[in-house]
């Protein structure tokens, strides 16, 4: 089953309000019908757009779509996150999806109404959600590998007192472009509900772990490099960490302390699968010993350099 994405389809960002979206199905809708369009595909790119459109135009549904978003590329095959499928989709079963893609059904295929509305569901009382912390070192958010997650879930009885906590646990995959702070909702992974109801979820707050190499600026990352005044002034060339290995970085002479310098490529992961910059930022570190010889090659500089570094401030 290959994930869809319903804003490439519409032709809209994913910040697009309902107006945007509607206007955009229309203009697909006028496009691609099959009684007046003679386009190739025509009644499948129709097909498509219904679909998008129906998954959109709903608060509850998009919402629920834009949690299972993180997790797919359009038109690769599609695994969501621990337990989404575990009772049919988010949304259970019963109602007919017509001529909607097996995405759409698994997803939807329940109640057509929203992945959290109430149809369907049996009179008893939804589970609690359950919220945690996840440290996150910045490897691994370009990782493909799952995370190990344990957690404690309230038990509660059939009046719905709380009677003890059991432990969970569970193997998260980190999606693509997590940011520091984000939330991640894990459909049905929070308390069990009491009385028939569905179980709560569980949110997992991404906390980046500091890394002793590397600050954050988004998606890019800082990283100090030290150098000596002489390798400012004459120049260098510099094996400089990243996080997969290492870069060689031509530091130019007469570069100045503080000045930041760019690899693309090296940063971190952002939504569309990219990856941004790594700044390297100069830091002219001085020797902290030298002896009478040395203190005398730097008197020597000072007089045959004539340099006044603060020159502006007589103007």
């Amino acid at each position: 089953m290959d994930f869809k994405d319903y804003y490439k389809i519409l032709g809209v960002e994913p910040t697009a309000d309902d107006k945007t979206i509607k206007a955009a199905y229309r203009k697909l809708a006028r496009k691609y019908h099959p009684d007046v369009s003679k386009e190739k595909d025509a009644e499948e790119k129709f097909k498509d757009a219904s679909e998008a459109y129906e998954a959109l135009k709903s608060a509850d549904k998009r919402a629920e779509y834009d949690d299972l978003r993180k997790y797919g590329q359009h038109g690769q095959p599609f695994q969501g996150p621990p337990g989404w499928q575990s009772r049919g989709g988010y949304g259970g079963g019963g109602q007919d999806t017509g001529d909607f893609s097996d995405f759409f059904s698994s997803i939807f295929g329940a109640r057509g109404n929203g992945f959290g509305g109430a149809q369907g569901r049996s009179a008893g009382r939804r589970g609690q959600d359950v919220e945690m912390e996840l440290p996150v070192f910045l490897e691994e958010t370009l990782s493909n590998e799952s995370k190990a997650v344990t957690f404690q879930v309230p038990q509660y009885n059939a009046a719905g007192q709380h009677v003890s906590n059991t432990t969970k646990s569970l193997n998260v995959k980190i999606p693509a472009g997590v940011a520091d702070g984000e939330r991640i909702r894990l459909k049905g992974q929070g308390a069990p509900g009491v009385g028939g109801g569905a179980a709560g979820d569980l949110y997992l707050i991404i906390k980046f772990a500091p890394h002793p190499k590397f600050d954050v600026e988004g998606e890019d990352l800082i990283i100090t490099l030290p150098l000596a005044p002489w390798e400012l002034a004459l120049g260098t060339e510099v094996a400089v960490p990243t996080l997969t290995g290492k870069i060689n970085l031509k530091v130019p002479a007469g570069s100045q302390n503080g000045q930041r310098m760019r690899a693309k490529g090296h940063g971190l992961l952002n939504k569309a699968g990219q990856r941004g910059y790594l700044f390297v930022q100069l830091k002219a570190v001085m020797p902290k010993n030298t002896d009478d010889e040395v203190k005398a090659l730097w008197q020597e500089l000072a007089q045959k350099a004539a340099f006044d570094p603060r020159e502006s401030w007589s103007s």
